[in-house]
Order: C-alpha cells, then structure tokens, then sequence
C-alpha cells in the first residue's frame, strides 16, 4: 500500500509558516528543499517520511486548528504586509497565538464578519465559487431603488467580468433625506461586488457592512474584537462545506440508531392519565 501524499504547499501551509499562496510563492522561488532536493512546483507529493526544509530550517510542527470571528471595522485592510503600510486586521489579532488567515475577503471600507483559521481545507471550500456560499449585508445607498431596479439586480446583471447570479435583495429602511439602507445577500465572492451592482443601476454605496457570512455572525463581538467560534457555529461550517444548505446546516438529528428521542415536556404518565379518566368517564 502506498503512503498517503499531499501537495508540498498545502504541508507548508498546514504547518503554520505560510498561507497555501505564500507556500506557492516559497516553492516556487526555489526555498525548499525535499530530501536535499531543491524543488520549484507547489504540487510535489510529499509523505509524512519526507524531509521538508525551508531556507534550510525544518518545519514546526502543525498548529491545532482555531476558528475566528473578527468584528472588522471601516479603515482596515485585510491583506498582509501592505506596501502602503495601512492599518491591517492582523494589527487587530495580537491576543491569538496562532497564525490565522481570512476566509475570504473585506475591502478597506467595508466593515463586519470576517472568518479567520489556520485550517486551509475548510477555508477553501468555504471560498469556492463552486459552492455558493451565502454572504449577507447591510447597504446604504443614494436614493431608494424602484421594484423594477431590485429586480433587476435579484435576477442578475451584467458587469465587465460577467453576468452577476441572482441574490436576494430588499428595502429595510428608507432615510428621511430619500436615501436607503437595503438587505442583500450574494452568493459569489468577486472584488468589490454590491458597490458595482449599485453603482451600475445608479445607486453607489455609501456604507457596506457584512452581517454574516455561512450563516456565521458577529453577535457578541464588539466592532474591532475577535471570538471564537462555538461548537455549533462550527459545526454548521462544516456540513456547508461539505454541501449542506445553510438554511439546514446545524439540523441534523443527533440521535443515535436504536436509541429512543426524549420525550416532550410533561409528557410522562399521559397516557396513564387518559385511561384512567375514561374509565371514570
């Protein structure tokens, strides 16, 4: 039987050194070595009897996986190592010991639900346009839409990289100086998309922000702090990215086979109760 292999940037990342892309970038730039050999492709088998150095230092050993939501504020980027040195959401991840990344992706001025975790699989498959996940904000923008403009937008528009999939949009409250904070949920993850769907139907966005994302929210989370995630916030993420509808993530029995389910409330005796009354009746 052959031993399991895997992708030498995906063990680079794993281990905590990198992100899977600044793993790519290490390979590629001839900084690893696999068995003394210097190797160029991120897609190397490797198996766990490698030997993996990297600028000629082995790699630590894999960090646990954590799970993260930031409360992003307005004025933040999330990259890393910005050339403009600009505040980053790593600035704001001092207390967490280990190395995290972004599970996708808010531009500087936009605010609320960023997930953040080491564990790369689940990130990627959460991010996969194959898989649809939904994200939902709160927009203000220049003048109500009509029904006709919302439409528009629910059943797709096209932008110079292509049409737009449908989502879910609708007015939540109107200003007094005719403006309008709407609600909608898109379930792609391309640059900067609500601001150029509005602005296309002439109605730019003059605040965004993030209500959740996977059906995973900022509840008791401060803008600008960090949590973890419950158990059952995890546990929705999984069964989403393994295919699960959101609306159903977290449903699932948790009843064994074979075993009965706990009877409802006050339910003891019952039917005990109603014999007895109709034999006095």
């Amino acid at each position: 039987m052959h031993e399991e292999s895997r992708r030498i940037s995906k063990v680079i990342a794993r281990s905590g050194l990198a992100s899977r892309r600044e793993a790519e970038g290490l390979v590629e730039e001839g900084r690893v070595k696999v068995n003394g050999e210097v190797i160029h492709h991120p897609g190397h088998p490797v198996t766990e009897d490698d030997r993996i150095l990297v600028d000629d230092q082995p790699l630590p050993q894999p960090a646990r996986y954590v799970y993260y939501v930031l409360n992003k504020p307005r004025g933040v980027i999330t990259g890393r190592n910005d050339p403009e040195e600009r505040k980053s959401v790593f600035d704001l991840l001092k207390t967490i010991p280990e190395r995290v990344e972004p599970v996708g992706r808010l531009d500087m001025d936009t605010e609320g639900v960023l997930l953040l975790t080491n564990d790369g699989d689940l990130a990627h498959k959460l991010t996969h346009p194959s898989m649809h996940v939904p994200k939902r904000y709160m927009v203000k923008v220049w003048r109500e839409p009509d029904e006709k403009t919302l439409n528009r937008l629910r059943s797709g528009i096209r932008l110079e990289d292509g049409r737009t999939a449908p989502c879910k949009i609708r007015v939540v409250e109107r200003t007094d100086s005719g403006n309008a904070w709407l609600e909608v949920t898109v379930t792609e993850g391309r640059n900067r998309l609500i601001r150029r769907m509005l602005e296309h139907v002439n109605h730019p966005v003059s605040k965004l922000r993030r209500e959740s994302f996977a059906t995973i929210s900022a509840r008791n989370c401060e803008r600008g702090h960090v949590r973890k995630l419950t158990g059952e916030e995890l546990r929705r993420l999984r069964e989403i990215a393994e295919g699960v509808s959101p609306h159903r993530a977290g449903q699932k029995t948790r009843y064994k086979k074979g075993y009965a389910k706990p009877k409802p409330k006050n339910a003891k005796g019952t039917r005990k109760r109603r014999t007895l009354n109709k034999k006095r009746g």
